[in-house]
């Protein structure tokens, strides 16, 4: 960006030193045209006659800057008894050449940097509006990002989040519970099965007895037939 502030105060400076060189012209030319009127002097007394002669002026000035000419000008003009000041006029034609050409330029400098801040502004308002719509391009990414879909709901990322902790605690819980609830069964299946197997066991032995009992009657109701036999037998 370009500082029009800075732009104005050149121009402004460089309008007062042509000012001030178009006073020095007028003043100048008035002393040229309407010369300074000779008091009359007694007829006894001859009139002075004052003679001002500009030689040619053939000391360089080093400062090439407006200012620099001005007062190098200044400095080398010759003060009269009148008041006024006679300057070269080559000099005082070359610092108002320069001065016309410096201010055409500093115009054409204006108008061209006018110009850019034109081109600028036009190019910051382009990029504001490339920008903008960059933004929202991005918001709508961001937003897409962050939406994830579940069961055919939407969901941002912390909600899904929240939702997908959410049931593995449920799950996590479920879990305790069932493994809490088979150590139970499991414990209480083994207390039924050592039940079952001392049942079975005294079944068992219970059969074996039973079995035993019943060979024994079985041969004593042998030995009572065999004795009953024998005593029909003797009759």
């Amino acid at each position: 960006m370009f500082n029009r502030e800075s732009l104005s105060m050149k121009t402004k400076n460089f309008l007062a030193i042509f000012l001030a060189i178009f006073a020095l012209l007028t003043i100048h030319a008035k002393a040229q045209t309407n010369p300074a009127p000779i008091q009359s002097k007694p007829a006894a007394t001859a009139p002075v006659k004052r003679s001002y002669s500009l030689k040619n002026d053939t000391v360089l000035n080093k400062d090439n800057s407006l200012n620099g000419q001005y007062q190098f000008m200044l400095s080398r003009s010759i003060g009269t008894a009148d008041g006024y000041r006679m300057i070269n006029p080559n000099r005082l034609a070359t610092l108002w050449k320069n001065t016309t050409d410096t201010i055409r330029k500093e115009k054409e400098e204006n108008k061209k940097l006018k110009l850019k801040i034109t081109d600028s502004e036009k190019t910051i308002n382009y990029l504001k509006t490339e920008i903008s719509g960059k933004d929202a391009s991005l918001n709508e990414n961001v937003d897409k990002i962050n939406e994830i879909k579940f069961l055919g709901i939407s969901f941002n990322k912390s909600s899904y989040s929240i939702l997908v902790w959410s049931i593995i605690g449920i799950l996590i819980i479920a879990l305790a519970v069932v493994i809490t609830r088979s150590g139970k069964n499991i414990t209480e299946a083994k207390h039924r099965t050592q039940l079952y197997n001392e049942i079975a066991e005294e079944y068992q032995n219970f059969k074996s007895k039973a079995n035993e009992k019943e060979r024994k009657l079985a041969r004593e109701l042998q030995d009572e037939r065999n004795k009953l036999d024998e005593l029909l037998n003797r009759k």
